[in-house]
């Protein structure tokens, strides 16, 4: 799916007190993200902010019944904050860094646009306790591709410079937390689509794109499927 970034938002803001003469007098740690702040805002929006239930899209506790909005359960903390980042349009700024098709804004950036980073960490950080429901989750469906898809994730393509996936996302494809999702039991179509804008350079990533840009749609589509089905 899609790819996966790099720097991340630590969790909270710090509060500087300064007396009238400006000496610091006091000076607070980051705030710990709260868990039962982000289910509430995931589960049911805050009308008040115009935020819409996150469930509405992507499921109960993450675990989404529609291939074009991903499953989340189960993702890292630190990744979901850099990707709801990535939507955000901030001051300034024509666009997001994350965009979708033809370089259009997805409509994941009017939603993350209204999040606080308060919110994001609330949200990131309930969702990664969540379990991906593996019963229910996508799996590889495409026999005739599966073969090449194995290969392409254990061993890449190596007359085209393309490197495993599973050097950065895992054997499994559990990912790294902070560094590249999961992709085991990710619809295969979200994760192609994932690929394609990497590829077209509309999804922002110096190293996924020199990867996907050298795949095949062929290639893509049985990374995908096989990726899926990964446990």
């Amino acid at each position: 799916m899609k790819r996966v970034l790099s720097s991340m938002v630590v969790a909270g803001s710090m509060l500087l007190g300064v007396s009238a003469a400006g000496v610091a007098v006091a000076q607070e740690g980051p705030v710990a993200p709260d868990a039962a702040k982000g289910q509430e805002l995931y589960a049911n929006g805050d009308l008040t902010r115009g935020i819409l239930s996150c469930a509405s899209c992507h499921g109960d506790a993450g675990n989404s019944k529609l291939s074009a909005n991903p499953n989340l359960a189960g993702q890292a903390h630190e990744y979901l904050v850099k990707q709801l980042v990535d939507f955000t349009k901030r001051e300034g700024d024509d666009k997001p860094a994350r965009l979708g098709v033809d370089g259009n804004e997805t409509v994941m950036t009017m939603f993350a646009t209204l999040l606080t980073e308060e919110d994001r960490n609330n949200i990131a950080y309930w969702l990664a306790q969540q379990p991906l429901d593996m019963e229910e989750a996508p799996t590889a469906t495409v026999e005739a591709t599966m073969e090449h898809g194995q290969q392409i994730w254990r061993g890449g393509l190596a007359d085209r410079r393309v490197p495993a996936c599973a050097a950065c996302h895992g054997p499994a494809g559990a990912g790294v937390p902070g560094e590249f999702p999961r992709l085991a039991g990710q619809f295969p179509e979200y994760i192609a689509e994932q690929l394609r804008l990497f590829r077209s350079g509309d999804r922002k990533d110096a190293v996924m794109f020199d990867i996907a840009d050298r795949m095949s749609d062929a290639d893509i589509a049985a990374v995908a499927d096989y990726a899926a089905g990964l446990r």
